[in-house]
């Protein structure tokens, strides 16, 4: 997808940077792969806040993905490639050979009409799932589960991807979007290729409007705050606010929050960039 900028005849369009959908199939979504969607509007059961700066929103209907790709050596076409207002990548509508229906992630450079394929012994191809012990060594990834059967995890938004690095017995070493570099089982499944629609980071919504039609209220600095309202708020005039910290105390720049006896601390080999 490329991006398309608007001639500036209104102030909100004058830096609107947006998509070009001109390359996405013109279709409504699957009628039985979609659900609706409650909001929450940042509240839990009990009606209280605890995620600030979320409600309204445009209503959207849930459209069930495919992650785990375990129809093993059932081919399937790709009939559409369409948008989906829940994530930043775009999503395919593959026909399988027994007549099953399902969405996945599309890859960069899946086209309708494409076959593709899951499961062992299949071709390292754009859009194919296999297992990591298959796929061969500097091939770009994405969709990655970090336990077996459970579904994919890792690098599955807009343009992300990650590099099969090494193997080493039962485990392969993979270098992460974020830069880190950890050990995956090699029963886990991987989907070959990068997530599409990788122009969605140049995306410039032009206007607040926009940032409300996608469910995001405005965000306001702690430093403006009172005390009661933020660590950092209070103070006469324009006080600088202290130490940066969350609303919950927490500080931030440098800090680690990362627990030294997290369970998956064994398998990283080196941490992202700082």
């Amino acid at each position: 997808m490329a991006v398309r900028k608007l001639k500036p005849i209104t102030p909100s369009q004058r830096h609107k940077i947006a998509l070009d959908y001109s390359d996405l199939s013109k279709v409504e979504p699957e009628k039985s792969l979609i659900t609706s969607r409650r909001k929450s509007g940042g509240r839990n059961n009990t009606g209280k806040m605890t995620m600030r700066y979320i409600g309204g929103g445009h209503k959207k209907q849930y459209r069930i993905v495919d992650f785990k790709r375990e129809k093993a050596g059932v081919p399937a076409t790709v009939k559409t490639i369409e948008y989906d207002p829940n994530r930043t990548a775009n999503i395919a509508l593959v026909f399988y050979a027994d007549g099953e229906k399902r969405y996945i992630i599309a890859p960069q450079g899946l086209k309708v009409g494409d076959v593709i394929l899951s499961g062992k012994g299949v071709a390292p191809e754009v859009g194919n799932a296999l297992y990591l012990g298959e796929i061969p060594l500097g091939t770009m990834i994405h969709n990655i589960e970090l336990k077996p059967g459970r579904g994919a995890a890792i690098a599955r938004s807009a343009g992300s991807s990650a590099q099969l690095a090494a193997r080493e017995g039962n485990y392969a070493v993979v270098k992460m979007p974020s830069g880190e570099t950890r050990m995956i089982l090699t029963t886990c499944m991987a989907t070959v290729g990068i997530v599409s629609n990788g122009e969605h980071m140049l995306v410039i919504a032009g206007k607040a409007g926009k940032s409300r039609w996608e469910g995001r209220r405005p965000r306001v600095r702690g430093v403006v705050m009172n005390p009661v309202d933020h660590p950092m708020g209070g103070g006469e005039g324009r006080a600088s606010g202290g130490h940066p910290r969350s609303s919950k105390g927490i500080p931030a720049k440098g800090y680690k929050t990362r627990s030294r006896v997290k369970y998956s601390n064994n398998y990283i080999i080196e941490r992202r960039k700082k």
